[in-house]
Protein backbone atom coordinates (compact mmCIF):
# COMPACT_ATOMS: atom_id res chain seq x y z
CA UNK A 1 0.00 0.00 0.00
CA UNK A 2 1.45 3.42 -1.26
CA UNK A 3 0.60 6.79 0.08
CA UNK A 4 -2.59 7.57 2.43
CA UNK A 5 -5.67 5.13 2.36
CA UNK A 6 -8.22 7.81 4.51
CA UNK A 7 -6.49 6.17 8.07
CA UNK A 8 -5.67 8.21 10.92
CA UNK A 9 -5.13 7.77 14.90
CA UNK A 10 -5.36 9.04 17.90
CA UNK A 11 -3.60 8.23 21.43
CA UNK A 12 -5.16 9.69 24.14
CA UNK A 13 -4.82 10.63 27.80
CA UNK A 14 -5.70 7.06 29.26
CA UNK A 15 -4.04 5.06 26.69
CA UNK A 16 -6.66 4.51 24.97
CA UNK A 17 -5.94 4.56 20.50
CA UNK A 18 -8.62 5.77 18.16
CA UNK A 19 -8.51 5.06 14.82
CA UNK A 20 -9.88 6.87 12.10
CA UNK A 21 -11.15 5.88 8.61
CA UNK A 22 -12.08 8.87 6.60
CA UNK A 23 -13.34 10.53 9.35
CA UNK A 24 -15.34 8.24 11.05
CA UNK A 25 -14.44 5.86 14.05
CA UNK A 26 -13.13 2.53 12.51
CA UNK A 27 -11.81 1.22 16.00
CA UNK A 28 -10.91 1.51 19.43
CA UNK A 29 -7.88 0.05 21.17
CA UNK A 30 -7.33 -0.65 24.87
CA UNK A 31 -4.69 -1.71 26.97
CA UNK A 32 -2.16 -4.42 25.56
CA UNK A 33 -3.93 -4.50 22.51
CA UNK A 34 -3.25 -0.79 22.17
CA UNK A 35 -0.03 -0.80 23.00
CA UNK A 36 0.89 -3.61 20.67
CA UNK A 37 -0.62 -1.53 17.80
CA UNK A 38 1.46 1.79 18.59
CA UNK A 39 4.60 -0.53 18.28
CA UNK A 40 3.25 -1.72 14.60
CA UNK A 41 2.13 1.26 13.25
CA UNK A 42 5.56 3.11 14.43
CA UNK A 43 7.56 0.36 12.86
CA UNK A 44 5.85 -0.34 9.89
CA UNK A 45 3.64 1.59 7.12
CA UNK A 46 0.99 2.94 9.15
CA UNK A 47 -2.03 3.07 6.74
CA UNK A 48 -1.40 -0.84 6.00
CA UNK A 49 -1.17 -1.56 9.79
CA UNK A 50 -4.32 0.44 10.56
CA UNK A 51 -5.87 -1.16 7.62
CA UNK A 52 -5.29 -4.47 9.19
CA UNK A 53 -6.26 -3.80 12.99
CA UNK A 54 -9.62 -2.02 11.19
CA UNK A 55 -10.18 -5.34 9.48
CA UNK A 56 -10.63 -2.82 6.18
CA UNK A 57 -8.00 -3.98 4.28
CA UNK A 58 -9.76 -6.74 2.03
CA UNK A 59 -12.33 -3.80 0.38
CA UNK A 60 -12.64 -4.07 -3.29
CA UNK A 61 -11.35 -7.19 -3.95
CA UNK A 62 -13.61 -9.95 -3.19
CA UNK A 63 -15.93 -9.86 -6.76
CA UNK A 64 -12.76 -10.09 -8.90
CA UNK A 65 -11.79 -12.86 -6.30
CA UNK A 66 -14.84 -15.21 -6.87
CA UNK A 67 -14.78 -14.92 -10.03
CA UNK A 68 -11.22 -16.32 -10.28
CA UNK A 69 -11.27 -19.94 -12.48
CA UNK A 70 -8.99 -21.26 -9.16
CA UNK A 71 -12.52 -20.30 -7.17
CA UNK A 72 -15.04 -21.02 -9.16
CA UNK A 73 -14.74 -24.69 -10.38
CA UNK A 74 -16.77 -26.14 -7.30
CA UNK A 75 -19.75 -23.82 -7.95
CA UNK A 76 -22.36 -24.62 -10.04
Amino acid sequence: MSGAHGFTYEERRDGSVVVWHHGRQAAQLRDGRAKRFLEEVTSGDAQLVMARWTGNYRRGNERSAREHPRNVGGRR
